[in-house]
């Protein structure tokens, strides 16, 4: 298989659910609207809704409003829900996908 029929399948499936993409995603953009996750994700928007409900019900977000909108921000230090990967956080998970803010340089003098 050449490196451009990885892509295609007669079974398309990502390796990561709609669950642990809508939590990178959450960590990338804690203001994100849930239209805004549907759309990003590639699921609609009562997926979104059900999967942040999801995700906010075991602990991984906690959801505050803020005027009209919602926030959201991780627990970090939880643990992935299935035993085999129980030894890692979901912190790693983030870590991976989500580049950490950029410092500013200071100037050499």
């Amino acid at each position: 298989m050449s490196r451009d029929d990885s892509h295609s399948s007669a079974k398309p499936w990502t390796l990561l659910t709609s669950h642990g993409r809508i939590l990178v995603l959450i960590a990338a953009n804690p203001d994100l609207r849930i239209r805004d996750l549907a759309v990003l994700a590639g699921i609609t928007e009562r997926s979104a809704q059900a999967i942040v409900t999801d995700l906010e019900e075991v602990g991984y977000i906690e959801r505050v409003k803020v005027g009209r909108r919602n926030t959201y921000s991780l627990n970090r230090d939880l643990p992935f829900r299935h035993p085999a990967e129980a030894d890692h956080t979901v912190g790693e998970l983030i870590d991976l996908f989500v580049a950490p803010p950029r410092r500013r340089s200071r100037p050499r003098t």
